[in-house]
């Protein structure tokens, strides 16, 4: 009997035919996002040097505290990696959608990120 491929594992296979496309660079780097079913994780990543420039996720500390729904924290930690951004003078970025569609939460947060003046 055949297996069903988990939609997981189908997302890791997008991810992989996207990243084969998108490259990061010191001038533009790669905002990467990953979610579970409780958390989102974003990161600025220079592909070139393979280093993180920047990130926020909702495990830090103060997001926790506030105890807030999952659409609300995604725009707490998109809020939050603009503003960091915006500290390091990264005003152009490569949207990776980490295999998701772009759609719901993964678009709230390249909306957000615009609104703050950010180039994807």
């Amino acid at each position: 009997m055949i297996k069903k491929i988990s939609r997981n594992e189908l997302r890791k296979i997008r991810h992989k035919r996207i990243r084969k496309k998108i490259k990061g660079t010191s001038l533009r780097p790669r905002c990467s996002i990953f979610k579970s079913n409780k958390h989102i994780y974003l990161q600025v990543i220079d592909d070139t040097k393979g280093i993180t420039l920047t990130y926020a996720n909702s495990l830090e500390k103060d997001l926790r505290e506030k105890r807030l729904k999952f659409k609300e924290i995604v725009e707490e930690v998109a809020n939050k990696l603009a503003s960091r951004c915006k500290e390091k003078n990264i005003n152009k970025l490569v949207f990776d959608r980490g295999g998701y569609k772009y759609h719901g939460n993964v678009k709230k947060v390249a909306d957000i990120l615009r609104q703050h003046g950010i180039e994807l």
